[in-house]
């Protein structure tokens, strides 16, 4: 049976970003290759890599072919069709177009355009993140890291033990088994949170204004 991955998973496998992946699902790239939806959406791997092979990533097919050969070498390949007996006739239009030759001039100068969409788009990135408009998704995350570090550290080291010294005090309890308590049921606060927060994060969708910047 043909892998059925997550997006983040599919990203992964195809050397894209997550944000890459939602975009050729809004755009309709990845249509009748996926079910589900949100977080229980699941990707067949093969269909996609065959809706992808004649529209692999502008800069991978002029600048990045050794990625490319090395995601496309963990996609399972697709039972082959038997040949025709003679030439295929166009596909109709909207469901798909016919695999230019490899030496057709026509797929130069088609990876070549998309080049020139792709480093536009690139230096379009560079220019909102030197603006101040546009902050890496990592650069925030590793932040955001970091913030909530200090806060989980300032609760147990603080939070915690202030809680658990009243309850020794104004219950006249073991102050160190207050504290194990309290520990316990913060901890396990924390643990189905963060449960939540994956499930939400791997859910997420890109909002319009991100889906317009295509970068």
């Amino acid at each position: 049976m043909t892998r059925q991955l997550t997006a983040t998973e599919l990203a992964g496998v195809l050397d894209l970003s997550k944000g890459r992946i939602s975009q050729l699902v809004s755009g309709g790239q990845l249509t009748g290759c996926y079910s589900g939806d949100g977080r229980h959406r699941r990707f067949d791997l093969a269909k996609v890599a065959a809706a992808l092979g004649r529209r692999l990533d502008p800069g991978q097919m002029l600048g990045n072919g050794a990625k490319t050969s090395e995601a496309l070498a963990r996609i399972p390949a697709a039972d082959p069709a038997p040949s025709p007996p003679q030439d295929p006739a166009p596909a109709p239009a909207g469901l798909g177009a016919t695999e230019l030759p490899s030496r057709d001039p026509s797929r130069y100068e088609l990876a070549k355009t998309l080049k020139a969409e792709e480093d536009a788009r690139t230096a379009r990135r560079r220019n909102s993140e030197a603006e101040g408009t546009l902050v890496l998704a990592s650069v925030v995350a590793n932040e955001t890291m970091r913030q909530m570090a200090q806060e989980i550290a300032q609760i147990e080291s603080s939070v915690i033990r202030t809680g658990a010294r009243r309850i020794a005090d104004e219950l006249g309890v073991d102050f160190r088994e207050a504290r194990v308590i309290l520990t316990e049921v913060w901890r396990e606060y924390r643990t189905g949170r963060a449960a939540v927060k994956a499930e939400e994060a791997e859910a997420a969708e890109l909002t319009d204004d991100e889906q317009a910047e295509d970068f």
